[in-house]
């Protein structure tokens, strides 16, 4: 694994042309090591979601660079040729809804990325057992989706994000709909993941519950980041 986790220098993206044109990110400079959690904070419109497309090669940025797993994925322009592929190997989604395949159950809604990517059955399988123990709901590898509560549903989610090794996790409020019990044990396996996997793992949250958590924090707003040094409570 590359020491480099994400790093973004002076990433913008524009909207439009002429008078129209909007600056949606103006100056966004960014770090996030493997191993590392780091919140993303900041009021609506300031900027976060159009990061978290362009950090999930989803839209393009106009200028700026951006570094994912040690490679450089966009320099002015795209330097992957398959952003399809980037973003099923080597970027981890998880969302405040979970998105979990109803009529997979809970080993195959894992497994089924890896497969994708061409990895054998038996190996993708053995993969996610080995994800669904470390975030202990194995004995649910066999449950469907809607015999599981929220927070057995977000540990899928978990799981399945880092099913194929990815150096970057993107979550995007993740705890959104849990009670603070919840909320805060899926930011301890966010931390024990991101540990034990080296993967960087940036957090979107309006959370309250949770930012108190962080190590580091970047504010974003009108479009520009800010760091600052983060509580770090234990959880």
């Amino acid at each position: 694994m590359s020491e480099t986790g994400i790093r973004i220098e002076g990433l913008r993206k524009r909207y439009g042309e002429g008078d129209t044109a909007v600056d949606a990110l103006k100056h966004v400079d960014m770090y996030v090591n493997p191993g590392e959690v780091v919140g993303l904070i900041g009021p609506s419109g300031s900027g976060k979601t159009t990061l978290l497309k362009c950090l999930g090669a989803v839209i393009e940025p106009t200028a700026g660079k951006m570094d994912l797993g040690g490679t450089t994925i966009f320099d002015t322009v795209w330097k992957i040729p398959d952003l399809r592929e980037l973003r099923r190997d080597s970027i981890g989604f998880v969302f405040q809804s979970p998105y979990l395949i109803p009529f997979l159950d809970v080993t195959d809604n894992v497994a089924l990325l890896p497969m994708l990517a061409g990895v054998p059955n038996a190996r993708a399988r053995a993969r996610a057992l080995e994800l669904l123990t470390a975030l202990d709901v194995a004995h649910r590898a066999k449950a469907r989706i809607s015999e599981l509560s929220g927070g057995e549903q977000q540990r899928v989610s978990i799981a399945r994000a880092l099913a194929n090794h990815p150096p970057v996790i993107l979550a995007d409020e993740p705890t959104a709909p849990l009670d603070s019990e919840r909320a805060l044990t899926v930011i301890r396996i966010l931390n024990e993941m991101a540990v034990q996997y080296k993967t960087a793992i940036i957090v979107v949250t309006h959370d309250e519950k949770i930012i108190p958590t962080f190590k580091r924090i970047y504010h974003i707003r009108d479009g520009k980041t800010y760091e600052e040094a983060g509580e770090g409570r234990d959880v």
